[in-house]
């Protein structure tokens, strides 16, 4: 049969050639240890066979050799930040839904864009519709199942190792949703890595213990006033292990000035009540509020990582966006509010995050909002990167949990620890002891793994844990994802950090807390592993299980 000329050849035929040559020379260039910018390498080979069109990432990731798989994708990997820290995060939205407290206060908060009233009646309470993770949830008309289903496809597609997801809870308060629909959507979270059609919570987890893709924790988007008690029972149910309090500002005059329907005494009761059941707990904070100013500002991050009350795990610092449809905009137009310009507000998280303590991690600096929305605010998408550039010229460092984790570290500097050591650090958070562990490389400022252990306050209200517990709220290895069952010596997860860190925890518990017992939080439907200080085991597997809740 007669060879078809390259004139002869479909569109679609030439692509198939372009993948192939380009996987060739990535071959070529692995077998000779040269690295290779792929990009580059796209860009001319495309035109080489006259394509106006580059071959899609994903369709290079799939072409590529069963036995070059292991060394090719993780070059190809786009955005590999995603998985650097140990854990693919499937974030999903509950459906649209009315904000709670519109039936006490009359309105939502000056600030909050998006729910069935707003603009944006399709999008959920807070969101447009228009970030990300809006559109794969409104694509997927807000089934739990589908957005798990069509984002770990993606994820893999991407070169992403899917083996552990942490699912994140997005839209409005899902606490405040009936108990049916709240049982239903996580039920489905679970029954989507698993592939099994579970009849309640309890079954969902069971299987999903033993699929290919595990959970190792889901995190919850809610309010001070929907993480009390009978809140933090039901969500510990669902396997959850860390919660995302809105907390927004400190000051209270700001709390009702905005229309927050919460006082900053209910923050400081959530989180003790969150930590004392083995939550992390992450806090949204919102810069650039009504009537606060520079100096107010600065001074409210001071007082919330300095005062015990607060001191959260975690930080999503969002500063304050003006957007059509919201109480805000209409006292922007009239000139009754004006944002910050631009390099002030560069100046000002460059400032908050030189505050951050370095057990406190920053997970992100800005909201997924698309700029064209945005009538005030924020004017560039790497507000992170402006603000680390300022930290430099003032002769300042950030040193939260995620600037320091190894994977990033690898990702942006290209440097590996070289002196691992044990680092401890102790403080008071919310009425309880708090002992941060972590090996790190002191010299180079490199974190690999963390262990945050707390002494309970003597008003915990979980039967678990009263009475000589001591219980763990993370243990995190960090670096690419390695399978639970695998190896690999050249990645940090699965080298005995782990289990050295429960190890130095068991005897802070025994020696100095004086504890009879660990508590464990686990996204396992009996919320809590419970092992005897002082036990001998043979492995982490040999423990005590407490009875579900």
């Amino acid at each position: 049969m007669r060879q078809k000329r390259k004139g002869d050849l479909s569109p679609a035929e030439l692509m198939m050639l372009t993948i192939g040559d380009v996987i060739k020379q990535l071959i070529e260039a692995h077998e000779q240890g040269k690295d290779i910018d792929l990009n580059k390498v796209k860009t001319k080979t495309a035109a080489k066979y006259g394509l106006s069109a580059q071959p899609r990432l994903v369709d290079i990731i799939a072409a590529v050799p069963p036995q070059y798989r292991k060394v090719l994708v993780p070059k190809l990997k786009a955005k590999p930040i995603r998985t650097a820290s140990g854990i693919a995060v499937v974030a999903v939205m509950c459906k649209p839904h009315r904000c709670p407290h519109i039936s006490f206060t009359g309105n939502i908060c000056v600030y909050c864009p998006g729910g069935p009233d707003s603009d944006f009646e399709y999008s959920t309470q807070s969101y447009t519709g228009y970030e990300p993770t809006s559109m794969r949830a409104i694509r997927a008309r807000y089934d739990p199942y589908l957005q798990t289903r069509h984002r770990i496809e993606q994820l893999k597609q991407l070169g992403h190792s899917v083996d552990k997801v942490e699912f994140i809870v997005m839209g409005g308060t899902f606490m405040a949703l009936p108990e049916e629909y709240r049982d239903y959507f996580i039920r489905n979270l679970h029954d989507a890595l698993s592939g099994h059609t579970s009849n309640n919570i309890y079954e969902a987890v069971k299987y999903s213990e033993r699929s290919l893709t595990k959970c190792i924790g889901i995190t919850i988007e809610t309010r001070p006033d929907y993480c009390m008690k009978r809140h933090l029972s039901d969500m510990l149910t669902y396997g959850c292990t860390r919660l995302e309090i809105g907390v927004q500002s400190v000051y209270e005059d700001v709390a009702r000035d905005t229309n927050r329907g919460h006082t900053v005494k209910a923050v400081c009761e959530s989180f003790h009540l969150a930590k004392d059941s083995g939550f992390k707990v992450v806090a949204h904070m919102m810069p650039d509020l009504p009537n606060v100013g520079l100096e107010r500002d600065i001074e409210q991050f001071i007082e919330f990582f300095e005062n015990p009350a607060f001191r959260p795990d975690g930080l999503k610092l969002y500063p304050t966006l003006v957007i059509r449809g919201t109480g805000l905009y209409e006292l922007w137009k009239s000139g009754r509010y004006k944002s910050y310009s631009p390099s002030d507000l560069i100046e000002l998280v460059a400032r908050i995050l030189a505050l951050v303590p370095p057990w406190t991690r920053v997970y992100r600096v800005q909201r997924d909002i698309p700029m064209p929305l945005v009538s005030s605010g924020v004017e560039h998408g790497n507000l992170r990167e402006l603000a680390f550039a300022r930290m430099k010229d003032l002769g300042i460092q950030c040193r939260d949990v995620r600037t320091r984790e190894v994977g990033i570290q690898e990702i942006h500097h290209k440097v590996r620890p070289y002196q691992v050591e044990l680092v401890r650090r102790d403080y008071v958070a919310n009425g309880g002891w708090e002992t941060f562990l972590s090996y790190e490389d002191p010299d180079q400022d490199i974190l690999i793994g963390l262990l945050r252990l707390r002494k309970c306050s003597e008003e915990t209200f979980r039967f678990e844990l009263v009475g000589g517990v001591s219980i763990v709220r993370e243990l995190h290895v960090y670096g690419s994802v390695v399978p639970v069952s695998s190896r690999d010596p050249t990645k940090f997860q699965h080298q005995g950090f782990g289990m050295l860190l429960m190890e130095e925890a068991e005897r802070i518990a025994r020696e100095e807390h004086g504890s009879g017992k660990i508590a464990v939080i686990s996204v396992l439907c009996v919320n809590y592993i419970s092992i005897k200080v002082g036990e001998k085991r043979r492995d982490n597997r040999e423990l005590t299980l407490s009875p579900p809740c």
